[in-house]
């Protein structure tokens, strides 16, 4: 490993990380609890570093297109991985977990709706099923997105309700992962790696997972502050967001384009304002939030006001399409992008796929395509345009393909008398 384990100044409330590092035995058989966009570019990591691992999922068809190499991943780099001899002798799927010496849960930690509170049916199953394979010295590492408290209120009673004395006969940490959708291979080798442990054998034994690969840096710490720490980190961004959608609100009151008031402000040496949009999407910023919100709701009122903005940005920009659209008769609407970003194929939380539905539940007929989604994918863009002879064009995520292929494509449209909305072009909540 080339990181530097920097215990000395996030160490946790006990002195971690001090002198004496206890004796690990070795992590050579990893069973990764879900291979999804988490746990499968982890175990192909592993894998190719030549570790044992078995990748657990309850999705058959992902588990064969794992097992028979045609499995299509939107990163080249992990793609390559898949076919790579290493990955090949050392990586196999399965639906049910079997033994190892260290057990990874990457499953999703969802909301319930409408009342916003963490389900965390996922993360309980996943202990359900490593049970009849758990032994004394095992260590368990959780890479989900948790509540606060989760380890201790969740976990540990389970691991005790299994005959298992945490810390001494299983050992229990949680490093979350941070890694951003379209670049993933990049973020999950160079970040940094926060660790928290019930006690010091199991976060070091966990961050030996990460050392055959991992270039960032590692932070040691006890459990609640790495449960709280992933939770902070993408709030901040949400709230950042919310602040930009909120300022891009008041500049439509005010009949003024707000992107160029936030690039001006921007010039300030410690001013750096987000860039509205149509809403926040992704498995974790609509979500993580709420986390912090179940655990202490007296003290959240910024958080949730901030998630109640971002929730209402694709209803903002519903309304914008819907006057657009009162011009026509009856009129045909081909919708471009279903991600919740540019230039990935995530629709998870998505306020494309929003917009869309809303729509339809309008009446609206709507043809829907995203160039990177495999059940939304289009060969070329004037082919469709041909096929749906639509009266109005939107783009609601702007792939760099998309803008670009709607540019070149702009002046025929215009003389077809067929409207074009961009979102994310200029001013990115007014198409």
């Amino acid at each position: 490993m080339t990181s530097s384990e920097n215990e000395s100044e996030l160490s946790g409330p006990s002195g971690l990380g001090g002198p004496g590092d206890p004796v690990l035995d070795p992590v050579e058989d990893i069973v990764v609890i879900g291979t999804g966009f988490i746990g499968l570019p982890l175990a192909l990591l592993l894998a190719d570093h030549g570790k044992r691992v078995v990748g657990v999922d309850i999705d058959r068809n992902l588990v064969r297109e794992i097992n028979d190499g045609t499995l299509n991943v939107d990163e080249d780099e992990l793609q390559d991985l898949l076919t790579t001899g290493p990955v090949e002798r050392n990586l196999e799927a399965r639906t049910e977990p079997t033994d190892g010496d260290a057990f990874v849960i990457s499953v999703p930690t969802p909301l319930t709706e409408p009342n916003k509170s963490p389900d965390l049916s996922a993360l309980e199953a996943a202990l359900e099923s490593i049970q009849p394979y758990l032994e004394p010295g095992d260590l368990i590492n959780v890479e989900s997105t948790i509540p606060p408290l989760t380890c201790e209120e969740t976990i540990v009673p389970f691991l005790e309700e299994a005959g298992f004395e945490p810390g001494a006969d299983i050992q229990l940490a949680h490093s979350p992962e941070r890694i951003l959708p379209g670049n993933v291979f990049d973020e999950l080798v160079g970040n940094d790696r926060v660790i928290g442990g019930i006690d010091e054998t199991s976060r070091r034994r966990a961050a030996s997972i990460y050392e055959p690969f991992l270039e960032g840096e590692i932070y040691y710490t006890d459990l609640l502050s790495a449960e709280l720490c992933k939770l902070m980190e993408n709030t901040f961004r949400d709230v950042n967001v919310a602040l930009a959608n909120e300022f891009a609100l008041i500049g439509e009151e005010l009949d003024i384009d707000m992107s160029n008031v936030i690039e001006l402000a921007n010039r300030h040496p410690r001013v750096d304002i987000l860039q509205p949009g149509i809403g926040v999407g992704g498995h974790c910023l609509p979500i993580d939030p709420w986390f912090l919100n179940e655990a202490d709701p007296e003290h959240t009122n910024l958080i949730t006001s901030a998630r109640r903005i971002n929730d209402k940005m694709p209803a903002v920009a519903t309304q914008k399409i819907r006057r657009a659209l009162a011009s026509h008769a009856d009129p045909t609407v081909l919708a471009f992008g279903a991600a919740y970003k540019p230039s990935v194929d995530d629709c998870r939380n998505s306020p494309a796929m929003q917009i869309v539905a809303d729509l339809r539940g309008d009446g609206y007929r709507v043809h829907h395509y995203d160039r990177y989604v495999d059940e939304l994918a289009y060969d070329d863009l004037p082919s469709v345009l041909e096929r749906e002879s639509p009266d109005v064009v939107v783009q609601l995520v702007p792939h760099e393909r998309t803008v670009a292929a709607l540019e070149s494509e702009r002046s025929r449209l215009a003389d077809a008398g067929v409207d074009v909305l961009q979102f994310g072009i200029g001013n990115p909540i007014e198409p």
